[in-house]
């Protein structure tokens, strides 16, 4: 059975996550801003050579997991990757 959006106990907790993907020659970093269940979107902030652009993806599932694709060779990036942010204090 695949995984659907709606399966995600706490959409809250995804809020800001951060990954970061190395295109082999910068890194570009995922901020998730939010995630739309009825649609199944995900909407994240996409920092990439000093830009940032805010951008929404088809979300899918498969055995692994959720995940979405980005950039020209459709790479796979999974929410289960991403990392909350630390609070400086």
């Amino acid at each position: 059975m695949k995984n659907k959006v709606s399966q995600i106990p706490e959409f809250r907790e995804y809020y800001l996550a951060e990954f970061e993907l190395y295109d082999g020659e910068c890194f570009i970093t995922f901020n998730i801003v939010g995630i739309d269940e009825y649609r199944n979107e995900i909407t994240v902030a996409v920092t990439n050579r000093g830009g940032i652009s805010h951008q929404t993806f088809d979300l899918k599932a498969d055995d692994n997991g959720l995940y979405f694709e980005y950039g020209l060779y459709c790479e796979k990036i999974r929410l289960d990757a991403f990392e909350q942010i630390k609070e400086c204090a």
